[in-house]
């Protein structure tokens, strides 16, 4: 149930009662889409990517997406890492077991990283992670944030006169808070030097394909697009898309409150299971602020996803649980298929709520 809650109270913080407004603040960014990355560090036949988290837990689809988009594509050597040992708590209810520690990966590693990846964070403030990042940064590692990952690198300060994105419901307190900071509305995702941030949650495809294309070039980038089911990964975005209403605010303080309307799901795992695709569906089932999940394999033996990553199982298979529907196809057609399967389930009203909190267009 404490997971759950912390859910439910994470995904509640991408929600902010105040519209989206284009202020004469906005910063228009260059027309340049292309990421630049610099060559891999001597001794790196490839770049090394790093996907780290705070042991306190990271966004789902943050942590995972290019996770799985990387590997896929085969253009990297990936590593996930956590400050602390032990299983990570992903949020919308997955569970994974990182390769190693910071301190494991500084010690196999002293040279740093090519390329660091921060989701958004449940303790964005970790001591422990701010310290770790600047250290990466000062050995010139590229530092990518996705979403309110953002939040991270501010506070560790490695976005003082830079340019920079995060999801749309944040971009107003980010402003107030980091005022040093330029932050960008209109764009998918923004390289600012050796920093590169994204917007919402959704963002983790299109700017995971722009790093595949920066490290292995347009065609490599295509055919993995192809197989997640994605056309393009261009920067193109319109912030002003996206705005909460009161409308939307009631939607989801009704949903909260009517608990026994809430429903538990089972996602059973397998080994093979597309974790790009698992990630995609329970992030945006999670948002519906009415499904609980719950990953279950007989006898809770971990499991490996398509491209290496361990997920831990909660629980072994009940006998009547209701499972997680589930769909065919690329991991982005599988999305769309859940946003119908909610939108059947629960209406239009919780179908906005989850498009909303992924940044996911279009918001109906």
């Amino acid at each position: 149930m404490h997971r759950v809650l912390s859910a439910i109270l994470f995904a509640c913080v991408l929600f902010v009662l105040t519209p989206v407004e284009t202020s004469r603040a906005q910063i228009t960014a260059p027309a340049a889409e292309r990421l630049v990355l610099p060559a891999p560090k001597p001794g790196h036949a490839r770049p090394l990517v790093v996907i780290v988290a705070d042991a306190a837990g990271a966004e789902t689809t943050d942590f995972i997406v290019p996770y799985g988009v990387l590997r896929e594509a085969n253009v990297a050597d990936v590593r996930t890492v956590s400050t602390q040992p032990g299983p990570l708590q992903l949020m919308m209810q997955l569970r994974v077991q990182p390769d190693e520690t910071t301190a494991q990966f500084d010690a196999r590693a002293p040279e740093g990283a090519d390329i660091v990846i921060v989701p958004a964070q449940m303790a964005p403030r970790s001591p422990a992670l701010s310290t770790w990042l600047r250290r990466q940064a000062e050995q010139g590692a590229t530092i990518v944030s996705i979403c309110e990952g953002a939040r991270v690198l501010a506070y560790a300060g490695l976005l003082r006169g830079r340019r920079a994105t995060s999801h749309f419901s944040a971009l107003r307190e980010l402003e107030r808070a980091y005022p040093d900071t330029s932050w960008v509305r209109d764009r998918r995702y923004v390289q600012d030097g050796g920093v590169i941030s994204t917007t919402g949650v959704s963002a983790s495809l299109p700017v995971s394909l722009a790093l595949v294309e920066a490290i292995g070039g347009r065609d490599v980038a295509a055919s993995t697009a192809r197989r997640l089911g994605l056309s393009e990964w261009g920067v193109a975005h319109r912030t002003a898309d996206f705005r909460i209403t009161g409308g939307d605010y009631a939607n989801g303080v009704g949903a909260l409150v009517a608990f026994w309307t809430h429903e538990t799901f089972e996602i059973p795992l397998s080994d093979g299971v597309d974790e790009i695709a698992l990630a995609l569906r329970a992030d945006a089932w999670g948002r519906s602020f009415r499904t609980a999940l719950v990953t279950t394999r007989a006898g809770l033996a971990p499991t490996r996803s398509r491209n290496g990553l361990v997920l831990l199982p909660d629980a072994e298979p009940a006998r009547a649980a209701r499972r997680l529907p589930m769909t065919e196809g690329a991991p982005v057609s599988q999305l769309e298929a859940t946003y119908a399967q909610m939108r059947d389930r629960y209406g239009r009203g919780a179908e906005r709520l989850a498009r909303l909190g992924m940044e996911y267009d279009p918001v109906p």
